[in-house]
């Protein structure tokens, strides 16, 4: 008889957990192969889990659970034809103490729960291999990943669904749990950049001395480890990767307010509080940085190191494969802001009165876009293999600075959007992005890019490709400057901007005349609500 385990799958790079919102079938149901067995919520979508194999359904996570990606969620015994057979049914009960009937006595109840973690030890240690760990997939647009950061060491013993690294992408951190029990074997080391199914570690089979002790915890009345993890969040439990980084800038996880289910201190409440000026963890953190603790001597030449963060690593990588693998060139012109200044100022309080968001200078600039676009849409078209691509929509992807870096999430169809619309998608995924919060769905697909470093105060830049796209727009700061009007000489906001785009994709004319049609638009914005 095989018992296929059903866990907790990857939804979405941001996504660590994940909540049983209801059971469509019962415990010791017979189910068919890709029959919905259950539906799980997500703080951003909800979606069903289906069944891997055919035969007996054993639940072992009830409605309401929060789970980890992962996590065990349930079991199949696929050699079964509609009736759970014995053994198994005892298995389940072992798992769900508060399932069994009414009259079992209370020994055999700790017999079972003694005997659960042995089983689920020896789970990898069929015919005596070691169970070897993968780097799984986390997205359709990502091939690989980079190992942050390891919560174990090598040698270590862990159980299963623990915790054992942290991996980072270019978009965002997940966390990667143990698939077995046993002995840790680590392949790859912190700093690492791995492919997608590359192996990651392994787990020798054989308990450890924290094996040894958790069914002798539990005969005492002590729950499994599997069974409450999510339920402890409430008492300040935090991330293994996010413990760390406390433990390391000396903060308390009773002064830190979890983002995560229950509460759960995630890795990014962790660097929130570590960015707040605290007198008491300035101490702690001062020995590991002693260049930190006291500003240098006057005309001192001292030099400090810092190790490249992965995610900036991969960010570098990137950047320089595209300005390595495409035909970039850059377009200038100049727009006078004054018309956009005057419309935004006749009626920004009457707009955020009636559709409670601000009016700001993006709404334009990507309603501008939008119909530059329709007019010339190899700009909005992209290069795969030997074909181009055009789009008849337009998913603008906005580039929002977060403090782990540069993130662009899309705004989708935004050529039917208003502007309060717009305003308040800005708004929306500005706020996903700085709490690092946004989904996979709401970072990938756009078809073009609007980055705006005048809110630094750059007056001119050549902002690089987001690829595949084939171009990106660049705003900059405005600048009352002296220009000619009708043959007289005035002072203007005026705002530079730029346009990068692929000559292989876009010609010279193609490029030059799109960014005219955006100065057109924006110098004259009735042309914009009149669709003109």
């Amino acid at each position: 008889m095989a018992e296929i385990e059903i866990k907790v799958p990857p939804v979405g790079e941001s996504i660590t957990e994940v909540t049983i919102g209801n059971w469509f079938k019962n415990d010791g149901d017979f189910v068919k192969m890709d029959e919905v067995i259950c539906g799980l919520d997500s703080d951003k979508a909800t979606f069903e889990l289906t069944a891997e194999a055919e035969g007996t359904l054993h639940i072992k996570a009830q409605e309401g659970d929060t789970l980890n990606i992962g996590d065990l969620i349930a079991t199949i015994d696929s050699a079964a034809n509609g009736a759970a057979p014995s053994a198994p049914k005892q298995d389940a009960n072992a798992a769900k103490p508060e399932a069994a009937a009414p009259v079992e006595p209370a020994a055999d109840k700790v017999e079972d729960k003694a005997a659960e973690p042995a089983a689920v030890a020896q789970a990898p240690a069929a015919g005596g291999k070691a169970y070897e760990m993968k780097v799984p997939a986390v997205g359709e647009s990502i091939t690989e990943v980079t190992i942050a950061s390891w919560s174990k060491k090598d040698g270590d013993h862990v159980e299963v669904d623990e915790i054992l690294c942290e991996l980072e992408s270019d978009k965002a951190t997940f966390e990667l749990p143990a698939e077995a029990a046993g002995t840790l074997r680590i392949v790859g080391q912190e700093g690492d950049t791995l492919s997608i199914g590359a192996v990651i570690c392994t787990i020798e089979p054989g308990a450890g001395g924290s094996a040894a002790s958790q069914p002798a915890a539990q005969a005492a009345g002590q729950a499994p480890s599997a069974g409450q993890g999510d339920k402890a969040y409430s008492e300040k439990h935090a991330s293994p990767v996010a413990a760390k980084i406390l433990a390391e800038r000396g903060i308390d996880p009773k002064d830190v307010n979890g983002s995560g289910s229950g509460g759960k201190i995630m890795k990014d409440d962790a660097l929130k509080a570590g960015s707040k000026p605290a007198a008491a963890a300035q101490p702690a953190s001062a020995p590991a940085k002693p260049a930190a603790a006291a500003p240098a001597p006057a005309g001192a030449r001292s030099q400090r190191r810092e190790k490249m963060s992965s995610l900036r690593k991969t960010i570098a990588r990137r950047l320089v494969a595209v300005k390595n693998e495409t035909a970039m060139l850059t377009t200038f012109n100049e727009v006078d802001m004054k018309p956009v200044m005057d419309l935004r100022n006749k009626f920004k309080d009457k707009f955020k009165e009636k559709h409670e968001v601000g009016l700001g200078f993006m709404s334009f600039f990507v309603k501008a876009v939008t119909v530059a676009l329709k007019d010339f849409p190899v700009v909005n078209a992209s290069i795969d293999g030997e074909e181009l691509v055009y789009n008849d929509f337009a998913d603008i992807s906005v580039a929002v600075s977060t403090p782990r870096g540069l993130v662009v999430p899309v705004i989708r169809n935004a050529e039917t959007l208003s502007f309060a619309a717009i305003e308040k998608e800005i708004v929306r995924l500005a706020v996903r992005a700085r709490d690092g919060k946004l989904g996979m769905d709401e970072m990938s697909g756009g078809t073009f890019t609007i980055t705006n470093g005048g809110t630094f105060g750059s007056m001119m830049s050549t902002p690089i490709i987001n690829a595949p796209q084939s171009a990106i727009l660049g705003m900059h700061n405005i600048v009352e400057r002296a220009v000619v009007v009708d043959g007289q000489i005035v002072v203007r906001p005026i705002m530079y901007v730029a346009l990068s785009y692929d000559h292989r994709t876009i010609d010279g004319k193609d490029s030059v005349s799109f960014l005219v049609r955006v100065k057109q638009l924006l110098e004259d914005p009735m042309r914009l609500l009149l669709d003109m």
